[in-house]
């Protein structure tokens, strides 16, 4: 159980503490609704460009990073296509210094032409070493845009291409600052070994006279139901040939996310999963497999993908997930294997809020998704889950006519 308490200031941002008595560190975190799924099609990547720039510094503070080492801290930050979070951890004596500079980006950031021109020279560079100049690099670009049509998942956070931020304007980015980082399109979370109290009166200290800029959001396309399989496949320099197969499966909040995390723990987490052990060890079909969901707010993909041997045609992996997926379909799995997949994650889940920057980065987390004590509630939610409905799900969700198919050729 992790108590909290939540205040919503006056300026619109949302502030959720917790006590950690044993911690000699504090953990601040903020995090902004800003991710790539609020980019244009036109001008995507903005998001993931911003984190870079955030740490370019402010009109009053020239230098993000030297402040947080002289108070002996560590930040860091990551982008995704829902949120964009920013964290620092440093000892519980030096909290001010972490408020300070996280409330001096929210509104004075300093966005000079050189500035930017450094930081869209990066984040190409990024792009192309991650994306385009490594083997495999760009397979998840091309799942995406198989698997959606019209939600902005249908591009990564990095973007659709480095265009889009080679030809950012001063005056485009400037704007997506003011419309995504501000006061009320923020949650400030903070775990200390402080009273709440007091945390709360310092976020009042240090965010409560920021000027908020609320701009109404523009509203998310959403992604129509798919009526048929979908397939593309590519020819790649690379070293073995892979199949992956996506379907579409309810979003982060609802109950469907916790079955299809069961599901992918059940088939893959660990080595004596069900697909490994048949796919791999039994069949000798891939070298590798691997199943997971992306988790995202809006609905979101449960995939399979696996790397094959080169005796193995395309045509045979396919068939053998689709032989798994019909046994997860048919056969209900064993309620001794679907209770060692609760009991791992639950144990996960007790192991991670043993770490002061978890309890602060999950409860920013929890109150985006706007139920800040499902922190609390989500073990009971995984262990609520029967076998029945595993198979339920498997047979709503894991449809061939739902399916998009990527085949990944090696030449």
């Amino acid at each position: 159980m992790i108590p909290y308490r939540r205040k919503i200031l006056a300026n619109g941002l949302t502030v959720v503490v917790n006590r950690d008595r044993s911690s000699k560190l504090a953990a601040v975190n903020i995090l902004y609704r800003v991710g790539a799924r609020n980019e244009a099609p036109s001008r995507t990547g903005f998001a993931h460009l911003f984190e870079h720039l955030m740490f370019r510094g402010t009109r009053d503070i020239p230098n993000f990073d030297l402040p947080v080492q002289m108070a002996s801290g560590d930040n860091n930050a990551f982008t995704n296509n829902d949120y964009t979070d920013f964290y620092i951890t440093l000892p519980t004596a030096n909290i001010e210094t972490a408020l300070w500079l996280e409330s001096d980006r929210v509104e004075g950031l300093d966005i000079t032409p050189g500035k930017l021109k450094t930081e869209k020279k990066v984040v190409i560079e990024e792009f192309r070493q991650r994306y385009l100049n490594q083997p495999y690099g760009d397979q998840t670009l091309l799942l995406r845009a198989l698997a959606y049509e019209k939600h902005p998942y249908r591009w990564a956070a990095i973007g659709l291409t480095p265009d889009h931020i080679g030809k950012a304007t001063l005056d485009e980015v400037q704007a997506f600052y003011r419309a995504h980082y501000h006061p009320s399109n923020a949650i400030l979370s903070i775990s200390a070994d402080l009273e709440e109290e007091r945390m709360i009166d310092l976020a009042e200290k240090w965010f409560g006279e920021l000027p908020d800029r609320p701009t109404p959001p523009a509203p998310i396309p959403q992604e129509p139901p798919q009526q048929a399989p979908r397939r593309e496949t590519v020819e790649r320099d690379v070293p073995a040939t892979t199949v992956t197969v996506a379907y579409p499966m309810g979003g982060r909040m609802s109950r469907d996310f916790y079955t299809a995390d069961l599901v992918y723990f059940f088939l893959y987490v660990w080595e004596s999963s069900v697909i490994y052990t048949r796919l791999v060890k039994e069949r000798r079909l891939f070298t590798s497999v691997n199943a997971y969901i992306t988790g995202s707010l809006d609905p979101g993909l449960f995939i399979f993908t696996g790397q094959l041997l080169p005796e193995t045609t395309p045509e045979a992996a396919e068939a053998a997930f689709r032989a798994e997926i019909e046994d997860l379909c048919q056969a209900p799995a064993a309620d001794y294997e679907v209770q060692k997949v609760k009991n791992k994650f639950e144990a996960n889940t007790l192991f991670g809020e043993l770490n002061v920057m978890n309890k602060a980065m999950n409860l920013g987390f929890y109150e985006m998704l706007g139920d800040p004590e499902l922190i609390n509630r989500e073990v009971d939610a995984y262990r609520a889950v029967t076998t029945d409905d595993i198979m339920d799900f498997c047979r709503r969700t894991l449809q061939p006519e739902k399916s998009s198919t990527l085949i990944y050729k090696a030449r």
